[in-house]
C-alpha cells in the first residue's frame, strides 16, 4: 500500500491537555499538505481550526473524552455545539461503567441520541478496549450497530492500552456491514498501520504516521 493511500485514512490527532493553536493549526497546515482524512482535535480549537481550513480538511472532534461518563443530555450538546462550530466528524466516548453492567439498551439509545444531535455528521464511537471482555465489545457492536453511528472506534488514546489487531478483527466480525471500524492509540509504523487496514480498518487514528511521512520527505525518499 502506498503512503498516501494510508495518509488518506488517517485522522491526524492532537488531543494533549496542553494543546496551543499554534500546535493545532501546525497539525491543520500537516493534515492540508499530506491529505488526511482529517485532523482530530480539542472541541474547544473546531470553530477556529475550521475557519482556517474551509473546505481543504475535515475537521474531527471528541465528546464525553477520555471517560465517558458525562451525562446524554450533557453529550447531546457536546456533540451539537461541534457541529455547530464546523466539526465534520465528532468522536464520541461510550459510558463504560453501563457496558460493565450490562445496559445495552441504554448505551444503544444514548449513542443513537448523540448520531442525531450530529445533525448528519459522522459520529465514531469509542468503547475504550482495553478495558472491556470480548463479550462485552461483542455486545457493543450490536449497540453501534443498532444506534445508527458510523464508526466504532477501538480507543482514546488516553488509558491503558491503544488499537491492537484481535479487537479490529473482531470488531470486523461483528459489527453491521453499515458500520466502518476506527482503530486508534498507539499507531506507530507503517507496517502496522498497513495490518489495521488489511483486517478492516478504515480510519486510523494517529500522528505519527505523518511524522513518518516528513522523515521521509527529509530523507527525500517520498
Amino acid at each position: 500500500m502506498e503512503l498516501k493511500e494510508i495518509l488518506a485514512k488517517c485522522d491526524h490527532t492532537l488531543l494533549a491537555q496542553t494543546a496551543t493553536w499554534e500546535e493545532i493549526k501546525a497539525i491543520c497546515d500537516d493534515g492540508m499538505k499530506y491529505s488526511t482524512a482529517s485532523v482530530c482535535i480539542p472541541a474547544s480549537f473546531v470553530k477556529q481550526a475550521k475557519e482556517y481550513v474551509g473546505d481543504k480538511l475535515a475537521i474531527c472532534t471528541v465528546i464525553g473524552f477520555p471517560n465517558g461518563y458525562a451525562t446524554t443530555a450533557s453529550k447531546c450538546f457536546m456533540a451539537s455545539d461541534a457541529v455547530a462550530n464546523g466539526a465534520d466528524e465528532v468522536d464520541m466516548v461510550i459510558n463504560i461503567g453501563w457496558a460493565k453492567e450490562g445496559k445495552w439498551d441504554a448505551l444503544t439509545s444514548e449513542i443513537a441520541a448523540i448520531k442525531k444531535a450530529c445533525n448528519g455528521k459522522l459520529l465514531k464511537v469509542i468503547i475504550e478496549t482495553c478495558l472491556l471482555t470480548d463479550v462485552e465489545k461483542i455486545a457493543l457492536c450490536k449497540c453501534v450497530s443498532d444506534s445508527g453511528a458510523d464508526y466504532i472506534k477501538t480507543s482514546t488514546g488516553f488509558s491503558k492500552a491503544g488499537a491492537t489487531f484481535a479487537d479490529v478483527e473482531l470488531f470486523a466480525k461483528h459489527v453491521a456491514p453499515h458500520v466502518k471500524i476506527k482503530a486508534a492509540g498507539g499507531i506507530s509504523s507503517i507496517e502496522d498501520a498497513e495490518k489495521f487496514i488489511a483486517l478492516g480498518a478504515d480510519r486510523l487514528g494517529t500522528s505519527r504516521i505523518v511524522k513518518i511521512a516528513k522523515g521521509l520527505e527529509n530523507d527525500g525518499t517520498y
